[in-house]
């Protein structure tokens, strides 16, 4: 199952402390040598100020060894500097703290930069102690302090770039510690700072790229492809996570980021969207309206693995594959196989395993008794992989729990289901097909009157935009 470790390949678009849990999780599963996950482990450790973890990872690999003086002199230095910034930024805090000064702050970041050097002479590198103290404190692995000091500095900041790596900071600092609402609401933010970039900054990428600056839309697609693989960690942890991800993944932004930079999200694209499976099937009381592209999820999906299928595939994507556009059961139960153990291995979704394989087994049966008007059990138990007596017990609660039930009835002494579904009224099928006519020919029409319009102005001012507008009406 190694070479379906994908561990090897999200690693390098995480932040060392965020590869901790992922090396962990190796180290459990042994998927590798012990030996090799805990020297990645050292060798992740040296680079942080965390000298006592990385003590303890080479007292584990080099037994009897006399640990290197480098940590002791790290030890003393970074005990040193936590000191000399713990000040600097206290005596923010002290200011900011103030029941008065805090009563006096406004929304307006200026504004109140202005009031606190008028009154208590701080200034905007003052307020840079507070940065620098929560990016020390994440150093050495207190991501509680590090989220409390980068959030009060984003609170004054007026630093544009700073303020972006304080998000980015403060967002791994959540995830470190659970705080997955938090988590959320930062990943929510960074998203929109990244989606922010106005065409005009995008437009200039030419100029830039001619003097030698980095390309405007070249950095925004590494800040996405470095959000999809972050935002792993909210989405599989958060309760709502599951269609948050399908919700995001599947717009045509991140589907694009998704398609150009990190083909092998797409495992934990297919993986949600069959998680999914009940909430966009509307099954269980408690079920809540839906968007369209999560009830659809399947579908995109699909359409999306059998595109990208020269540049990724594996056991969970090829699952997909097999049911919907092989149609071929057989091969579906063996890549079912093999994706339950893929699933059981992976950091993100191994929790999901027992979810991941009931959902996976109400595909195969929704798919196969579209097709068929009388199934033997003991036949479609085996295409579950479950024996006969699971197989019945398994297909009951379906037929119990989804819209089968008025359709489908079991035959225990020809151990059969029989499936009658009354004929489709023609009418009925008319409206289905053209549902949707009216809109997209709206859409259409809307599309064609905003590029006629724009017509008459100078094409480098006009290309993005119309081409945005013709991938949005496809």
């Amino acid at each position: 199952m190694a070479e379906y470790d994908l561990s090897r390949t999200i690693i390098p678009y995480l932040d060392r402390h965020l590869s901790f849990p992922l090396l962990a999780h190796l180290a459990e599963i042994n998927l590798y040598p012990k030996e090799e996950v805990q020297l990645a482990q050292y060798e992740l450790a040296k680079g942080t100020n965390m000298a006592d973890y990385a003590v303890s990872l080479f007292e584990q690999i080099y037994p009897g060894k006399e640990v290197p003086a480098e940590f002791d002199e790290k030890r003393k230095n970074v005990v040193e500097k936590n000191e000399r910034l713990q000040q600097e930024a206290q005596a923010v805090l002290d200011v900011i703290e103030n029941p008065d000064v805090a009563q006096a702050l406004r929304q307006d970041k200026n504004q109140n930069l202005q009031y606190l050097k008028d009154n208590y002479n701080l200034t905007l590198e003052q307020i840079t102690a507070l940065y620098n103290f929560g990016q020390f404190q994440y150093s050495y692995g207190n991501y509680s302090g590090a989220a409390d000091y980068l959030y009060h500095f984003r609170v004054l900041s007026t630093d544009n770039d700073l303020n972006t790596s304080a998000h980015w900071g403060k967002l791994a600092s959540d995830i470190l510690t659970g705080s997955w609402e938090s988590a959320l609401e930062e990943l929510n933010t960074l998203r929109d700072t990244i989606d922010s970039r106005s065409p005009a900054s995008l437009l200039a990428s030419a100029s830039a790229a001619a003097n030698n600056l980095p390309d405007p839309a070249l950095s925004q697609l590494h800040s996405r492809t470095w959000l999809a693989h972050w935002s792993l960690f909210v989405y599989f942890n958060h309760p709502q996570g599951r269609t948050l991800l399908l919700e995001t993944f599947l717009s045509p932004t991140y589907l694009n980021t998704i398609q150009t930079s990190c083909p092998w999200i797409l495992r934990y694209l297919a993986a949600a969207a069959i998680l999914s499976r009940k909430a966009a099937a509307g099954v269980g009381a408690s079920a809540a309206p839906l968007s369209s592209r999560v009830r659809h999820a399947i579908r995109e999906v699909v359409k999306v693995i059998q595109t990208e299928e020269y540049q990724y595939n594996d056991p969970v994507t090829s699952f997909l594959k097999e049911l919907y556009i092989e149609f071929d059961f057989e091969a579906a139960q063996k890549e079912l196989s093999l994706a339950e153990e893929v699933i059981g291995n992976d950091f993100f979704l191994n929790e999901f395993k027992e979810d991941f394989l009931d959902n996976a087994r109400y595909l195969i049966s929704e798919a196969y008794c579209r097709i068929h008007q009388k199934i033997d059990i003991a036949n479609l138990s085996e295409r579950l992989n479950l024996s006969q007596e699971e197989g019945e017990k398994w297909i009951v609660n379906l037929i119990r729990e989804t819209r089968m039930g008025a359709d489908a009835k079991i035959d225990l002494e020809k151990n059969v289901i029989e499936i009658n579904r009354p004929p489709l009224p023609v009418y009925q099928t008319v409206i289905e097909k053209t549902r949707q006519l009216a809109v997209r020919t709206q859409a259409l029409g809307v599309a064609i009157a905003r590029s006629g319009s724009q017509g008459a102005t100078p094409q480098s001012q006009t290309k993005p935009e119309a081409t945005a507008q013709t991938v949005t009406v496809a």
